[in-house]
Protein backbone atom coordinates (compact mmCIF):
# COMPACT_ATOMS: atom_id res chain seq x y z
CA UNK A 1 0.00 0.00 0.00
CA UNK A 2 0.95 3.56 -0.52
CA UNK A 3 2.66 5.29 1.89
CA UNK A 4 1.19 9.01 0.14
CA UNK A 5 -1.53 9.34 -2.39
CA UNK A 6 -1.93 12.19 -4.69
CA UNK A 7 -3.89 15.13 -4.46
CA UNK A 8 -6.31 15.61 -7.28
CA UNK A 9 -4.67 18.26 -9.60
CA UNK A 10 -8.29 20.29 -10.33
CA UNK A 11 -8.29 20.83 -6.09
CA UNK A 12 -6.65 24.04 -5.39
CA UNK A 13 -4.59 24.11 -2.17
CA UNK A 14 -1.99 26.91 -1.26
CA UNK A 15 0.95 27.00 1.13
CA UNK A 16 1.85 31.05 2.82
CA UNK A 17 4.69 31.21 5.01
CA UNK A 18 3.95 32.13 8.32
CA UNK A 19 5.03 35.70 8.16
CA UNK A 20 3.54 36.54 5.45
CA UNK A 21 5.73 37.39 2.61
CA UNK A 22 5.71 34.23 0.47
CA UNK A 23 3.12 32.33 -0.50
CA UNK A 24 3.12 29.68 -3.33
CA UNK A 25 0.50 27.48 -5.03
CA UNK A 26 0.06 24.07 -4.92
CA UNK A 27 1.95 21.65 -8.12
CA UNK A 28 1.30 18.60 -6.42
CA UNK A 29 0.26 17.68 -3.37
CA UNK A 30 0.65 13.98 -1.60
CA UNK A 31 -1.58 12.71 1.66
CA UNK A 32 0.40 11.14 4.64
CA UNK A 33 -0.07 10.41 7.97
CA UNK A 34 0.14 13.67 10.10
CA UNK A 35 0.96 15.64 6.96
CA UNK A 36 0.91 16.80 3.35
CA UNK A 37 3.62 17.21 0.41
CA UNK A 38 3.34 20.13 -1.68
CA UNK A 39 5.61 21.20 -4.45
CA UNK A 40 6.54 25.10 -4.34
CA UNK A 41 8.14 27.89 -6.29
CA UNK A 42 10.52 28.95 -3.47
CA UNK A 43 12.59 27.31 -0.95
CA UNK A 44 10.82 27.49 2.78
CA UNK A 45 13.05 26.24 5.62
CA UNK A 46 12.74 23.55 7.50
CA UNK A 47 10.83 24.44 10.89
CA UNK A 48 9.16 27.19 9.15
CA UNK A 49 5.48 27.43 10.26
CA UNK A 50 3.48 27.34 6.83
CA UNK A 51 -0.66 27.88 6.53
CA UNK A 52 -2.15 25.12 4.62
CA UNK A 53 -5.46 26.18 2.72
CA UNK A 54 -7.78 24.21 0.60
CA UNK A 55 -10.55 26.65 -0.68
CA UNK A 56 -13.01 23.93 -1.51
CA UNK A 57 -15.65 25.60 1.07
CA UNK A 58 -16.77 29.49 2.01
CA UNK A 59 -14.70 29.62 4.23
CA UNK A 60 -11.84 28.05 3.16
CA UNK A 61 -10.07 24.90 5.21
CA UNK A 62 -6.88 26.54 6.79
CA UNK A 63 -4.56 24.77 8.89
CA UNK A 64 -1.20 25.59 10.39
CA UNK A 65 1.84 23.07 9.75
CA UNK A 66 5.39 23.13 10.52
CA UNK A 67 8.02 22.55 7.53
CA UNK A 68 9.87 18.87 8.24
CA UNK A 69 11.34 18.62 5.18
CA UNK A 70 12.40 20.39 1.99
CA UNK A 71 13.54 18.80 -1.30
CA UNK A 72 14.69 21.00 -4.33
CA UNK A 73 13.25 19.35 -7.77
CA UNK A 74 14.34 21.42 -9.65
CA UNK A 75 16.28 24.85 -10.53
CA UNK A 76 12.51 26.46 -10.28
CA UNK A 77 10.52 24.10 -8.05
CA UNK A 78 11.05 22.48 -4.11
CA UNK A 79 8.63 19.70 -2.54
CA UNK A 80 8.13 20.56 1.10
CA UNK A 81 6.70 17.94 3.78
CA UNK A 82 4.30 19.73 6.02
CA UNK A 83 3.37 17.97 9.08
CA UNK A 84 0.26 19.11 11.37
CA UNK A 85 0.54 19.40 14.98
CA UNK A 86 -2.52 17.68 16.38
CA UNK A 87 -4.40 14.81 15.08
CA UNK A 88 -7.64 16.58 14.62
CA UNK A 89 -5.99 18.80 12.08
CA UNK A 90 -4.74 15.76 10.52
CA UNK A 91 -7.98 14.06 10.63
CA UNK A 92 -9.92 17.04 9.03
CA UNK A 93 -7.06 16.92 6.29
CA UNK A 94 -7.86 13.46 5.35
CA UNK A 95 -11.33 14.00 5.15
CA UNK A 96 -10.85 16.84 2.87
CA UNK A 97 -8.80 14.87 0.83
CA UNK A 98 -11.60 12.16 0.44
CA UNK A 99 -13.98 15.22 -0.37
CA UNK A 100 -11.49 16.06 -3.06
CA UNK A 101 -11.19 12.84 -4.34
CA UNK A 102 -15.07 12.36 -4.62
CA UNK A 103 -15.18 15.45 -6.21
CA UNK A 104 -12.81 14.52 -9.15
CA UNK A 105 -14.69 11.37 -9.81
CA UNK A 106 -17.71 12.74 -9.57
CA UNK A 107 -16.41 15.50 -12.62
CA UNK A 108 -14.85 12.02 -14.69
CA UNK A 109 -17.84 10.58 -14.63
CA UNK A 110 -19.64 13.30 -16.49
CA UNK A 111 -17.11 13.50 -18.42
CA UNK A 112 -16.11 9.94 -19.63
CA UNK A 113 -20.00 8.58 -18.82
CA UNK A 114 -22.20 11.83 -19.24
CA UNK A 115 -23.40 10.80 -16.21
CA UNK A 116 -24.53 13.81 -14.17
CA UNK A 117 -23.77 12.80 -10.18
CA UNK A 118 -24.59 14.76 -6.66
CA UNK A 119 -21.85 14.87 -4.61
CA UNK A 120 -23.63 12.51 -2.70
CA UNK A 121 -24.34 9.61 -5.41
CA UNK A 122 -20.43 10.37 -6.29
CA UNK A 123 -19.55 9.66 -2.67
CA UNK A 124 -22.00 6.82 -2.48
CA UNK A 125 -19.82 5.53 -5.55
CA UNK A 126 -16.35 6.23 -5.18
CA UNK A 127 -16.56 4.94 -1.39
CA UNK A 128 -18.01 1.29 -2.85
CA UNK A 129 -15.28 1.51 -5.76
CA UNK A 130 -12.35 3.03 -3.86
CA UNK A 131 -12.57 3.48 -0.11
CA UNK A 132 -10.84 0.16 0.74
CA UNK A 133 -7.59 1.49 -1.19
CA UNK A 134 -7.56 4.78 0.61
CA UNK A 135 -4.61 4.30 2.92
CA UNK A 136 -5.72 5.12 6.27
CA UNK A 137 -4.61 7.28 9.52
CA UNK A 138 -2.17 4.69 11.18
Amino acid sequence: MRQFIRHPSSVPISCRHQDGELECYQRLCNYSEGGLSVMVDEAIAVGSLVEICIPIQDPPFCALGEVVWSSPINSHHYQLGVRFSDENTAFAVRMIEQICHIEQYRKEVEEREGRSLSSEEAATEWIGKHAGHFPGLH
